[in-house]
């Protein structure tokens, strides 16, 4: 099963694909879908409020208010050479807040304040049950399914001090969707996808989520153990090597550039970045 979350005459809808259009559901947007309680799979087989053709489909992102958004660093061997750090031995954990994300053809903001704005291509999953101390072998029991994600990242602001958040969180930065690929559909087992991130049609990053160095049951039972996981809490599993602050020369987005994040299996994200204008000056400055 599809899950998105639509814009539908200024509000929002979840929805269920449905051939070449979208079922609308009784439910504002997917991460209040899953945490409303109900039998979610079951609430999805309904049909009542109506269809949007696929075409005419405007994506929020998949989860637009998250309890939670947890992110991981460090997660791929690649990414960790390229930045030249050690293997870590535990998850390094980071997070951000909601105003941060964007629909999969949502225009990203290069924040006024920097001109080094990175990407980073991940694999999402979105939390369907609650998880507190669950072991590793029942982890993906809580898992309700996989999404696009580019965890956007402005890097002299990461690297103002030793914790990350401050890179990690600039508004309207990081894609998130378009839609939630339910965990059946990969017969409840960890996913292996390609994952590939393009810059104007030029291929920067490319691995398989297979790769990862803490994998999806590995991450759910970790977290679980410091903060419980609730319906709807989106985590970001890392990024693999190929960013542009990694390279030789340094390589950032730009104006007009178009970020394409494509994970096979679960469609993908197309957004141009977009600057940001500075405030206007304080006449009393």
């Amino acid at each position: 099963m599809r899950l998105a979350t639509l814009r539908v005459r200024e509000q929002t809808y979840a929805a269920r694909l449905d051939g070449d259009s979208y079922a609308l559901l009784p439910h504002p947007d997917v991460g209040a879908l899953l945490a409303s309680g109900a039998d979610w799979r079951r609430v999805t087989a309904d049909d009542h409020w109506g269809r949007v053709a696929v075409r005419e489909a405007i994506h929020a992102p998949v989860v637009p208010h998250p309890n939670k958004i947890v992110c991981l660093g460090l997660n791929y061997a690649s990414h960790i050479a390229e930045m030249g750090r050690d293997t870590p031995r535990h998850p390094t954990l980071f997070a951000k807040f909601d105003g941060a994300l964007i629909g999969a053809r949502d225009p990203i903001t290069l924040p006024h304040v920097s001109d080094r704005v990175d990407w980073e291509a991940e694999l999402g999953f979105v939390i369907g049950r609650p998880a507190r101390h669950v072991p590793r072998h029942r982890a993906l029991d809580h898992v309700a399914g996989y999404t696009v994600v580019n965890d956007v990242t402005v890097r002299d602001y990461q690297r103002r001090t030793r914790e990350f958040l401050s890179g990690k969180t600039f508004e309207a930065t990081t894609p998130l969707g378009p839609e939630l690929v339910t965990s059946d559909e990969f017969g409840d087992r960890e996913p292996d996808l390609e994952i590939r991130c393009e810059v104007d049609g030029v291929v920067m990053q490319r691995s398989r989520t297979s790769d990862l160095l803490f994998g999806i049951a590995d991450i759910v039972a970790y977290v679980s153990e410091i903060v419980t996981l609730l319906p709807g809490d989106v985590i970001c599993t890392g990024t693999p090597g190929g960013v542009g602050d990694g390279r030789s020369p340094q390589v950032y987005l730009r104006e007009g550039q178009v970020l394409r994040t494509v994970i096979e299996g679960l469609g993908e994200t197309l957004n141009e970045c977009v600057q940001e204008k500075p405030p206007a000056a304080d006449p009393e400055d």
